[in-house]
């Protein structure tokens, strides 16, 4: 059990270092058809820093137009729900 290679050193001994890449380029190749596999531009986009997210709700009008009303006239919410 101590004699336990892993693929990658086995493929440094038997194959040529031209071996070995053209080896990589198929596997490569391959895993890159595959769904899931490693392919460029796979996983989250880059956000841009100076992109501010915008925060969406949804809100009935009655709704809207209640927070168009305390946004313009400064309601202190916190007071508001002192009761």
């Amino acid at each position: 059990m101590d004699n336990l290679k892993s693929n990658d050193e086995l493929i440094k001994e038997i194959l040529s270092p031209d071996e070995q890449t053209e080896l990589y380029d198929k596997v490569e190749k391959e895993v890159k058809k595959k769904r899931g596999g490693a392919r460029a531009g796979a996983g989250r986009k880059k956000k841009d820093p100076d992109n501010v997210l915008i925060f969406q709700i949804r809100v009935s009008k009655k709704e809207k137009q209640f927070l168009a009303y305390a946004r313009s006239h400064n309601l202190d919410y916190d007071s508001l729900m002192q009761g």
